[in-house]
């Protein structure tokens, strides 16, 4: 059962206050996401951080995926229950940017951080190809968003069997960053490598059911319209 905390009444001043992403990458093909790893204090973990002054908080999340794991990511849209309008629209979207969790931390006795966590995929083949390798400045390289009109089903058919997305080394902004190692683990064993009840393993496994779920509408979808009665 998730854990779910009272909602609360907080004021903070902008020094007091810090926000970040998190992000669990997917490659959904191979039924593996990426497990971060400190070298020094030995312990796994998913890429998090803040994200830059006036950064959107989707592009924070990808950002922070690829400088602390090295694999190049961007945010899936996935059928996420959210309480946010649809802005310009009458129509409903069934996919979603959103989070699919947010924590509170406290980080001292005065400053709050507020830690967004996204679920995204690896890049498919062509995409990598197009970007290329990072830039020796490490200047942050953001691929363009997931299309609107592909569907998952259609993406997948975009790598061969035995595709194993790039991972660049050196990606990290900082000493403690570049002890990072990072690599694609079994869904299932990863959600033991975190803990299945930490925040960490629950967003993996709310990221890979969001993802069946996906892949299931747009399979009823196909279904509905292959036994439609043919227009006379």
């Amino acid at each position: 059962m998730e854990q779910i905390s009272a909602p609360v009444y907080a004021e903070f001043p902008a020094r007091n206050f810090i926000s970040g992403a998190g992000v669990a990458i997917f490659h959904v093909k191979s039924a593996r996401v990426v497990l971060c790893y400190h070298e020094r204090k030995k312990y796994w973990f998913l890429p998090k951080g803040r994200r830059d002054a006036g950064e959107e908080s989707r592009r924070g999340a990808e950002r922070e995926g690829f400088e602390e794991s090295g694999y190049r990511n961007r945010i899936l849209p996935l059928p996420v229950y959210h309480h946010q309008p649809q802005a310009h629209s009458e129509e409903h979207v069934p996919f979603v940017t959103e989070p699919v969790w947010t924590s509170l931390l406290p980080m001292t006795r005065h400053t709050q951080y507020l830690l967004h966590w996204y679920i995204s995929e690896t890049l498919p083949p062509d995409l990598e190809t197009t970007i290329g390798s990072p830039p020796a400045s490490r200047q942050y390289q953001q691929p363009p968003p997931y299309p609107a009109d592909l569907r998952l089903v259609d993406r997948l058919d975009m790598e061969l069997d035995d595709y194993e997305p790039p991972r660049y080394e050196g990606t990290g902004v900082d000493a403690d960053e570049l002890l990072y190692t990072a690599r694609l683990v079994p869904v299932e064993e990863a959600m033991g490598k975190l803990g299945r009840e930490g925040v960490m393993g629950k967003v993996i496994g709310i990221g890979w059911d969001l993802i069946q779920k996906r892949l299931g509408k747009e399979k009823e979808k196909e279904t509905d319209r292959d036994t439609r009665p043919p227009i006379n």
